[in-house]
């Protein structure tokens, strides 16, 4: 019988030599987890990189298109491009209470948006498939940045917005109010954690090389932890609008045990996510691999 580990190519012997190509966002989260790695302040098993910071839908599409060799992408878009790529088991985004929430201006009804424009951050962002699944009914989308979502809630351009990242510790003081938290309902729902995002990476690199990856990931994530002033100057040079207090919050509701390794219960919440979200028809169901076994 062929396991998923035996469709990978296997490279025991040879490491590549060029630097990988390696997207993240420039959110606290990602350049926390990610600054000993790319500064080369823990070993990585020979593995160089090259970075390349971009928000999180555009790095959605750029994994869509096969572009980079590792990335950070939302565990919706995931379920999109398993035939080339498999999620690590390090530098995830998954936890309780840091879901996604959709806020409007005004008290409203969350199961009466029908046929109202809702703002989401992008098409294959997890916050996307989480309203959906929420709601099958709500189709009348505007996809925005992230960082806009809020100025069109405000003004009246969209009835309602999804919002993700620091605008989840900012929305109030713009006047909006929580609809519903998307996290929650999903915690309720399923009794899961809410996964939002993980590190996707190239079958083709051979299952050795994944594995390094793995290590070398969980590695940056407890250096991380254990050092955190040292990524502190790579955090502020990419989030720069931010005050340090919301840096710190940002850190510490999206990084997290699960970042430095799923587990059991991190898999079993992705695999849930993905099931739904082909059971609703959002999504092709798949038969590939999602882990490196």
């Amino acid at each position: 019988m062929t396991t998923a580990s035996d469709k990978l190519p296997r490279n025991e012997d040879e490491m590549p030599k060029k630097p990988l190509s390696l997207g993240f966002s420039p959110c606290p989260n990602d350049t926390f987890i990610f600054d000993a790695l790319v500064h080369g302040r823990v070993p990585c098993d020979g593995l160089t990189f090259k970075e390349r910071l971009e928000d999180v839908e555009t790095l959605n599409r750029l994994a869509l298109s096969g572009v980079l060799d590792v990335s950070k992408v939302s565990c919706h878009l995931l379920g999109r491009i398993l035939k080339d790529y498999l999620l690590l088991d390090s530098g995830g985004a998954l936890g309780r209470g840091c879901g996604p929430l959709l806020v409007a201006r005004e008290p409203l009804d969350p199961r009466r948006l029908a046929g109202r424009k809702i703002a989401l951050p992008g098409e294959y962002t997890t916050a996307a498939l989480l309203l959906r699944l929420f709601d099958p009914a709500l189709v009348d989308f505007v996809y925005l940045p992230f960082d806009r979502i809020m100025g069109a809630v405000a003004d009246g351009s969209v009835a309602a917005g999804v919002i993700i990242h620091e605008s989840r510790f900012t929305y109030a003081s713009q006047g909006l109010l929580q609809i519903i938290d998307l996290g929650q309902w999903w915690e309720l729902e399923t009794g899961h954690p809410i996964p939002l995002g993980g590190i996707a990476a190239r079958r083709s690199l051979g299952r050795e090389t994944l594995l390094a990856l793995e290590r070398g990931i969980a590695r940056s994530v407890q250096f991380a932890f254990a050092h955190p002033s040292e990524a502190r100057p790579y955090i502020r040079a990419h989030s720069q609008e931010m005050s340090d207090e919301v840096c710190d919050a940002h850190i510490g509701l999206y990084v997290n045990d699960f970042s430095r390794g799923l587990g059991q219960e991190g898999k079993g919440a992705v695999r849930l996510l993905l099931e739904r979200a082909a059971a609703a028809g959002i999504i092709a169901p798949s038969a590939e691999s999602i882990f490196v076994e």
